[in-house]
């Protein structure tokens, strides 16, 4: 059997035996470990191990969607949701049994890395002269990079998790492991990735289709999109340092990262660019069988038809045999046309509002943009298997223009967010510092200028420009208010709103977006100022 079979055979085991009963995918027990009776017996395992790793990551990936957006700005609870969904959505505290917020499965991904590097390190050490070197610091480097993304989603979500390197050959009190706060694990994650393991740091990256398919056509390869499943360094660290005030070390990864991409091709379609081509195909971002190559930093990938499923469209759509659990706010809503929230100036709307929702045959309002109305890349409704994004070039822009603003740098996080650098160096000579003239227009590559240059955030839908002052702290709102509009039912807005609470000591910041969906605002407010902006779960 070929190396690519063999792994593929272990993909789809894999796959089937994590992920076949998905119904109930949250209730995974921690003392579910891995076999280590030779479980890295020949190289091909290093790979199929890793593989194992992901299936776990997928079994995940909706997970901090659930846990954060039901509590932040937009969705509430139908009367069709579980008792538990009402629980989140109110603040409650006591949270026993509650299967969305038991954290279980994130720490089934963490013993899996832990056990991973242990057990590939026992094989690199024992096959020296045969394992091949490269592979398997790859290997190590992505797994470093998945269990530091894991424990930043904890940290996120929780407030705090038990931290533990040692892989877990039985179940064990987790109380002795040492309980870090968000910001010891912000720590931890940025000493995880520089340090390593095995003197391989965070860094490195993977190429699945050269390893395991090179003889194939990228665009026919099994393998072609599979790197982005595992979190891009940059990224990661750049959102690391912009939780610990590291800003000018956010800025500098970030800016590095898409100076690259930016200055390799003047292709319309330009991979992270906020330009005209990805304002006209903004709802394809979700509405595609595999991730938007322009959007994907890093994403996870699903498919139906090996059982790999995640519960998004259970819980937005309407549409049979989807449940409709959660729904739009009209509050949430309508701040998309709401011009004092959202400055329209000549456009009639915002193009996001029509992707992000609709109204079903009944006339209720659902999320819509995970399944389409019209031209669905999926035929029917079962097929659960949109990609979620861990991080896209839209939260690049965000990133990068919030550290930006703490820099004091007000002008270029400005045009990131509202009309582009081209737009304030139509025709190049970029002298922002860090920025270069492969945002514009004036760029070229070869015999070709490009033709699309950064329009923003705002700039590619048309949008009016948000005002930035002198004044951070309202800049900064600025940018949450625009995160608002272009992430809903992401995971990624509520903890934002976190991040700039701490920074300012104001959890009226998150409480004055919450409460307005709430019939009992003051109530909800209190349990924020009160410190319940994190999800309580008794680890102990």
């Amino acid at each position: 059997m070929t190396m690519k079979k063999y792994i593929w055979k272990c993909l789809l085991l894999s796959m089937v035996i994590t992920l076949g009963a998905c119904e109930s995918f949250f209730n995974v027990e921690t003392d579910n470990v891995l076999d280590h009776d030779d479980y890295i017996s020949q190289e091909s395992e290093m790979y199929a191990g890793y593989i194992g790793i992901m299936t776990k990551v997928q079994a995940i990936g909706d997970k901090a969607i659930y846990l954060t957006d039901t509590r932040g700005e937009l969705l509430e609870p139908t009367k069709n949701a579980k008792s538990e969904l009402y629980s989140l959505y109110n603040y409650e505290t006591d949270l026993t049994g509650n299967s969305y917020a038991d954290p279980a499965a994130y720490y089934d991904v963490i013993i899996a890395c832990n056990d991973y590097l242990l057990r590939i390190y026992e094989y690199k050490e024992k096959n020296k002269t045969s394992v091949n070197i490269d592979h398997y610091q790859a290997l190590v480097s992505c797994t470093l990079r998945v269990k530091a993304w894991v424990y930043l989603t904890l940290g996120k979500v929780y407030g705090e998790a038990v931290w533990f390197d040692d892989p877990m050959r039985e179940k064990k009190d987790l109380s002795q492991f040492p309980l870090k706060n968000l910001d010891e694990i912000v720590t931890s994650c940025k000493e995880l990735l520089v340090n390593g393991f095995d003197g391989v740091n965070g860094r490195l990256s993977i190429s699945w289709k050269e390893w395991l398919d090179p003889e194939t056509e990228t665009s026919e390869s099994i393998y072609r999109y599979w790197d982005s499943m595992t979190p891009e360094y940059f990224a990661l660290y750049a959102e690391l340092c912009l939780w610990s005030g590291e800003y000018q070390k956010t800025v500098d990864l970030i800016l590095s990262a898409m100076n690259a991409r930016f200055a390799a091709t003047v292709n319309d379609a330009t991979p992270w660019m906020r330009n005209d081509k990805i304002g006209g195909v903004y709802g394809t971002i979700w509405n595609l069988l595999n991730p938007a190559p322009q959007e994907t930093v890093s994403a996870i990938l699903y498919d139906y038809t090996q059982n790999q499923t995640n519960s998004l469209l259970k819980h937005f759509g309407s549409e049979y045999p989807n449940e409709y659990l959660l729904a739009p706010s009209t509050v949430g809503r309508t701040r998309f046309s709401d011009t004092s929230f959202n400055p329209l100036g000549g456009a009639a709307a915002d193009r996001r509002e029509g992707v992000t929702f609709a109204k079903d045959a009944a006339g209720n309002y659902v999320i819509q943009k995970f399944r389409p109305i019209s031209k669905p890349a999926r035929a029917n409704a079962y097929q659960d298997d949109v990609h979620i994004y861990i991080y896209r070039a839209g939260e690049l822009y965000c990133m990068l223009a919030e550290a930006l603003n703490n820099l004091g740098r007000t002008a270029e996080a400005s045009a990131l967010i509202n009309a582009g650098i081209n737009g304030s160096f139509p025709n190049g000579g970029v002298s922002w510092a860090g920025f270069t003239d492969a945002w514009t227009t004036a760029w070229r590559v070869g015999e070709k200028n490009r033709t699309y240059a950064d329009k923003g955030v705002r700039g590619i839908f048309g949008l009016a420009n948000r005002k930035f002052t002198d004044d951070q702290q309202a800049n900064d709102m600025q940018i949450l208010d625009e995160m608002m509009l272009e992430f809903p039912c992401e995971g990624k807005i509520y903890p934002a709103m976190i991040r700039m609470a701490k920074r300012y000591n104001d959890y009226n910041i998150i409480a004055d977006r919450v409460c307005p969906k709430y019939t009992n605002p003051e109530d909800i407010r209190a349990k924020i100022l009160a410190g319940g902006y994190f999800l309580h779960w008794n680890l102990k």
